[in-house]
């Protein structure tokens, strides 16, 4: 098999014309950055979760099937070059645009309150820095046409529903989800993967809006690197177009407290044992 491509959470090989292997390994990356130090078996969670979710959810998708503990073969697609956002509170990079103005929500802005309504808040894919879209951008550049981009954001409001729904059967809020398509011929499938690097996911036992969430995904790395002054370095050097400064390394306890919370959220909503 060819190597194609390592990324910032999984590695991807060429298994022939038509099949693709992701190998999802234990990196973990913030802020498009990837951090120096593992969590243990994030790997084995993102892909089992994904798997779950694949079958799950019950919509067209890539997967094929997964050699255990974190190999999952999936139909090679061209990939739509959108990050679909679906957020159902107040959170994140959202709330910061909102803080500074750029985007209005019909709600008093208060950190980690439920949105009246889902939003959809697409995204460019990017290696370096994924940044908004807008609609117009999405079918000015043919990324997609008006009816696929309707089809597609109606699909990725049911995805979140469904997947809410499961969660909170769990005991945890969905806050947000991002999801990825791609196409095979004149088909568009679900892809990529579904796990705690792609949503955020908190307790509904401890949820109170107005203060950071206790997150059981990797939210808890954002919020130490942040903590520490690394992701305001960070900006200060994209903004003067210079290249990201070293990451710190994690705590060792919280590379312990995040692996944990990782298998948690998986043996909670899957019902199964990692």
């Amino acid at each position: 098999m060819r190597l194609l491509k390592r990324g910032k959470v999984k590695d991807m090989y060429e298994v022939d014309d038509s099949t693709l292997l992701f190998v999802f390994s234990d990196r973990v990356s913030a802020f498009d950055v990837i951090l120096p130090d593992k969590i243990p078996r994030k790997g084995e969670v993102l892909c089992r979760m994904s798997e779950f979710w694949f079958n799950y959810l019950a919509v067209p998708h890539h997967m094929i099937k997964v050699e255990p503990p974190n190999r999952m073969y999936v139909k090679k697609l061209d990939m739509i070059p959108i990050e679909f956002v679906v957020r159902g509170y107040l959170y994140g990079s959202l709330y910061e645009r909102v803080m500074r103005g750029e985007v209005e929500v019909d709600v008093e802005p208060v950190l980690a309150s439920k949105l009246p309504v889902l939003i959809l808040d697409p995204t460019t894919k990017s290696e370096i820095k994924d940044r908004p879209i807008t609609v117009n951008e999405i079918v000015e550049k043919k990324i997609l046409s008006n009816r696929e981009y309707r089809i597609l954001k109606q699909l990725s409001l049911e995805i979140y529903r469904k997947m809410s729904k499961k969660a909170d059967e769990a005991g945890f809020i969905l806050a947000d989800l991002k999801i990825e398509f791609g196409r095979l011929g004149d088909q568009i499938f679900l892809a990529d993967s579904i796990g705690p690097d792609e949503f955020r996911l908190w307790l509904k036992e401890t949820y109170k809006p107005g203060v950071r969430q206790p997150s059981f995904d990797k939210q808890p790395v954002r919020d130490w690197l942040i903590s520490v002054g690394y992701k305001k370095k960070l900006e200060e050097a994209r903004s003067r177009g210079m290249p990201p400064p070293p990451p710190p390394h994690l705590p060792r306890d919280l590379i312990e407290e995040v692996s944990r919370r990782y298998i948690i959220a998986y043996e909670r909503i899957t019902g199964m044992k990692l």
